[in-house]
């Protein structure tokens, strides 16, 4: 039997990292194990063109909040994962990468962990796997014809991997908003189903809105406000919701579908079905549309105004809500052929995947039973996660304080 570690931490990505430094600073003998061959976490997963979507100022690791001369500016990809690298080195985390993880069971009062380079063993270990796990992809994907190319956006790098033809995005969260960009950019013909995922205003009241959101996780229970808490959730289900629809690129700004539309992107419902060369789309985009454009409305500027008010911020009043009333005129039925769409790409989000993990800690959304990171079995915890504690969990400028609470609770262990 090998020597036993007094915590292993799976994956060394933001969540692993932080969980490292924390650990480091506790005393607590432990290792990161990264499947990776490099580090640089699911960054490393992102197209040629990504930018991050929290400013410079979010990069928030525990022990080295960002220090550059762009605070306000959005890092993008290659100058992201290099910020991460140089943040394990000065940590000195203990990192064994190319160390893919297949199974993790509960063994005399520890755990055993099966590996691509043998057995480990530990009395404590931390899941810091990440939300980006496994690409989620609609059963109908299969149903499409063989000579359309299907990629997720996990995939996705630049426009030239895919063939010349339009080219079909499913779903408008951050990444399929982004890419739409991208491909036009490119000069390609896109055509977009839309989901339900919100719009916001990149700046609100004077600061971007992820300084308000970083705020009142942090400052608002002070004053009361406890909206991005995660009890505050309607349902578990509520802890997979999208992101507010916004980009790091060219410097940061707001996307707009109606924008998208009138700049040529052929706006679609909800896709439904894909049978004999066609898809099928819900007819409910005008209804849609109103939807995304008045989620954050109602719910994270009543937030953002509230904290404002409670911690007596001057701040400038917010601007009128956007008017705006064009609308696409897009048939609920089409042709993929006579679209002339040679590739689709699903932008449809990932689920989670701890197929690894031999032992029932797990609820019907397939996330881990757990109390503030503390998951019901004792020695195994989770960091990272969206909304394990919070709205701030699963962001470079939160993990760090489930983190050190993990990393406590072992170190007391």
């Amino acid at each position: 039997m090998g020597p036993i570690l007094d915590a292993l931490v799976i994956g060394a990505g933001q969540a692993g990292l932080a969980t490292s430094y924390w650990l480091s600073r506790a005393g607590v003998e432990h290792q990161l194990l990264e499947r990776r061959a490099a580090l640089g976490g699911a960054w490393q997963d992102r197209w040629d063109a990504f930018c991050l979507n929290t400013p410079n100022f979010s990069l928030d690791l525990p022990g080295r909040p960002y220090d550059g001369p762009e605070p306000d500016a959005f890092m993008p990809r290659d100058e992201l994962i290099g910020y991460f690298r140089n943040y394990a080195e000065s940590i000195g985390a203990p990192v064994s990468t190319g160390t893919d993880v297949t199974r993790i069971a509960a063994e005399d009062g520890g755990f055993r962990m099966d590996t691509t380079e043998g057995i480990r063993r530990a009395r404590n270990v931390v899941l810091a796997t990440g939300a980006y796990q496994k690409p989620k992809v609609p059963a109908f994907a299969a149903g499409l014809p063989g000579h359309i190319v299907q990629l997720h956006t996990h995939d996705y790098r630049h426009p030239g991997q895919l063939p010349d033809g339009a080219v079909l995005i499913v779903g408008t969260g951050q990444s399929g908003g982004q890419v739409a960009e991208d491909l036009l950019a490119a000069g390609r013909e896109v055509h977009l189903a839309v989901s339900a995922c919100p719009e916001a205003p990149r700046r609100y009241r004077g600061k971007d809105a992820i300084h308000w959101m970083i705020q009142i996780g942090l400052h608002g229970p002070e004053y009361g406000l406890n909206g991005l808490a995660v009890e505050q959730l309607p349902s578990p289900a509520a802890r997979f919701m999208c992101n507010p629809l916004l980009s790091g690129a060219d410097g940061g700004h707001d996307i707009h579908l109606r924008d998208l539309g009138r700049r040529g992107v052929r706006l679609h419902g909800h896709l439904e079905a894909a049978d004999d060369g066609g898809l099928t789309f819900s007819d409910d985009l005008p209804e849609r549309l109103a939807i995304v454009e008045a989620g954050f409305r109602q719910r994270l500027q009543p937030m953002f105004d509230a904290y404002i008010a409670a911690a007596g911020i001057q701040a400038p009043e917010a601007d009128p809500p956007r008017q705006d009333h064009w609308l696409p005129s897009e048939p609920a039925r089409l042709d993929l052929d006579a679209a002339n769409i040679t590739s689709v790409l699903w932008a449809t989000g990932y689920r989670l995947d701890f197929g690894i993990l031999d032992i029932p800690v797990l609820d019907e959304w397939n996330y881990p039973r757990h109390h503030r990171g503390i998951t019901e079995h004792p020695g195994l915890y989770v960091v990272g996660l969206p909304w394990l504690n919070g709205h701030w969990s699963a962001i470079v400028a939160g993990v760090g304080r489930d983190a050190a609470y993990v990393a406590e609770h072992i170190a007391a262990r």
